[in-house]
């Protein structure tokens, strides 16, 4: 019996972290807005070892549009210009010497509409992810109460706080999604 409570604790600390990668997954996504999170998934071959800029650097918003990233050594601001151009952000890198400012430009129409449409596609991915957690789950409950480890009534409340949990954590994913595509398709 403490197994399969300690099951269904895994399966819910499974399920959200399937909604927390979501989220940031979905800060790496521009909105049109200047964010450090544009930046989380950039890394910089400082020193021949894959290095995240935000460890390397300090990331400024000057305003909505532009960023600037400062860098603790100086030495390694060329690498991170490179790192900076070849991730492909929609905008150039301005180098000056000492910090790299980044303005972005706005986004068209059609880039907010095609953004929302994968946003959409992620957010069908997590959901199956989620929904794939608890049809692992109800198979070991029914393999367990094949094993008479638990009773038939004691399957169908399990299942159902499974349930529960599922719908509770797709309606996470819903509610974070249509944030999301309101931010995205706000001029």
């Amino acid at each position: 019996m403490e197994e399969i409570t300690a099951l269904l604790s895994k399966t819910k600390t499974d399920m959200a972290e399937h909604v927390a990668r979501l989220e940031r997954d979905l800060s790496t996504i521009r909105t049109g807005r200047a964010s450090a999170g544009l930046l989380e998934n950039i890394r910089v071959d400082y020193y021949g070892t894959p290095t995240p800029i935000k460890q390397m650097a300090v990331i400024n918003i000057l305003d909505a549009k532009t960023l600037e990233i400062q860098p603790w050594d100086i030495s390694s601001l060329n690498d991170i210009d490179k790192a900076l151009q070849q991730a492909d952000l929609g905008a150039s890198p301005v180098n000056n010497g000492k910090v790299i400012r980044i303005t972005l430009p706005s986004m068209t129409e059609e880039r907010r509409k095609q953004l929302a449409k994968n946003i959409s596609k992620m957010s069908e991915d997590f959901k199956v992810a989620i929904r794939n957690v608890r049809r692992d789950i109800m198979e070991k409950l029914k393999k367990a109460q094949k094993a008479s480890e638990i009773t038939e009534d004691d399957l169908k409340r399990y299942e159902s706080d499974v349930q529960k949990a599922t719908d509770a954590h797709i309606a996470q994913i819903d509610a974070v999604i249509s944030k999301k595509e309101a931010e995205i398709m706000t001029i």
